[in-house]
C-alpha cells in the first residue's frame, strides 16, 4: 500500500513534525479505497475500442485524464499527511473525512467534464461532437457556462473547506496532540493555504455570474492566482517558519530537524 511505503520512508513531510499516526486507520483505509474507486470512474468506458482509430481517439482523453489524476494526488496526500502528522481519530475528524470522500465522489464527473471540456478546447476539438445519429452536438451551450463553473467550483471550495475544518480541529487539539512550536506553526499555516483555496474558488464562482464578457471564460481563469497565490503565501511562510525555528534552536527547545522529527 502506498500509504505504508510512504511511512516506512518517512516522505512528504517537513522537519519539525513528530508524527502521531503510525499505523494505517480503518478511517484511512476506506479512503484508500474511495480514492481508487474515483480514479476508476475517471478512466471507466463501456466498451475497448475496436480500432485503432477508436484508441487513438480515447488517448486524447489522457492530458484531461492526467490533469484529473494529479488533482486527486493532491487532495490524497493532503489527507495522508493530515492522519500522519495529528493521528486524530475522533467524532469530528471522521465526520468531516467522510464529507470529503462524498465530495471526491460526487464531483469526479463534472471534474473530469471540465478538464475534458477545457483541455479538449486547447488541443482543437472544438464545441460541436457528433451524436450517435451523425449530428453534431455542442458540448456546452454558451450560457451554461456559467452553472458549469459554479458546479466546479462548489466541490472545488468544498474540498479546501473541509481540509480547512481538518486542521483547525487539529489546532484546537494542539494541548491535547502536544504540537511543539513549528507544528503549531504549521498547522495554523495549512488552515490560512485552505482558506485561500477556497477564497479563489468563492471569486470564481462569483465571476461566472457577474462578468457580463464570456463569464465562464473570466471564471476559469480565477483559478491562475492559485499559483502566485500559493507562491506568495509558501514564501512568506517560509521565511517565518525559518525564523522560528532558528529561535527555537538558539534557545534549545528543537536541538535541530533531525530530533524534531525523529
Amino acid at each position: 500500500m502506498l500509504r505504508e511505503k510512504m511511512m516506512e520512508r518517512g516522505a512528504a513531510d517537513r522537519p519539525g513534525w513528530r508524527w502521531r499516526g503510525r499505523e494505517v486507520s480503518r478511517v484511512e483505509a476506506l479512503s484508500d479505497a474511495v480514492f481508487g474507486f474515483a480514479i476508476t470512474l475517471l478512466v471507466i468506458s463501456l466498451e475497448v475500442p475496436r480500432t485503432f482509430t477508436d484508441l487513438l481517439a480515447a488517448m486524447r482523453g489522457m492530458p484531461a485524464f492526467a490533469a484529473c489524476f494529479a488533482l486527486l494526488f493532491l487532495v490524497w496526500l493532503n489527507q495522508y499527511r493530515f492522519f500522519r502528522r495529528y493521528g486524530l481519530e475522533d467524532g469530528p475528524t471522521i465526520a468531516l473525512n467522510a464529507c470529503l470522500l462524498f465530495v471526491i465522489v460526487f464531483f469526479v464527473y463534472p471534474l473530469k467534464f471540465v478538464f475534458g471540456f477545457v483541455i479538449g478546447l486547447m488541443m482543437g476539438d472544438g464545441l460541436t461532437f457528433a451524436g450517435p445519429d451523425g449530428t453534431l452536438v455542442r458540448r456546452v451551450e454558451w450560457e451554461q457556462t456559467p452553472m458549469m463553473m459554479l458546479i466546479f467550483g462548489l466541490g472545488y471550495v468544498a474540498v479546501w473547506g473541509i481540509f480547512a475544518l481538518l486542521h483547525a480541529h487539529a489546532w484546537r487539539r494542539r494541548a491535547a496532540l502536544a504540537l511543539n512550536p513549528l507544528e503549531e506553526h504549521d498547522t495554523l499555516d495549512n488552515v490560512r493555504e485552505c482558506l485561500l483555496n477556497v477564497a479563489i474558488g468563492l471569486a470564481s464562482m462569483v465571476a461566472a455570474y457577474t462578468v457580463s464578457w464570456m463569464p465562464g471564460l473570466v471564471a476559469g481563469m480565477v483559478y491562475w492566482l492559485v499559483g502566485p497565490a500559493m507562491w506568495g503565501h509558501g514564501v512568506w511562510s517560509g521565511r517565518r517558519r525559518k525564523r522560528l525555528m532558528a529561535s527555537l534552536e538558539a534557545s534549545a527547545i528543537v536541538p535541530n530537524a533531525m530530533a524534531a522529527s525523529a
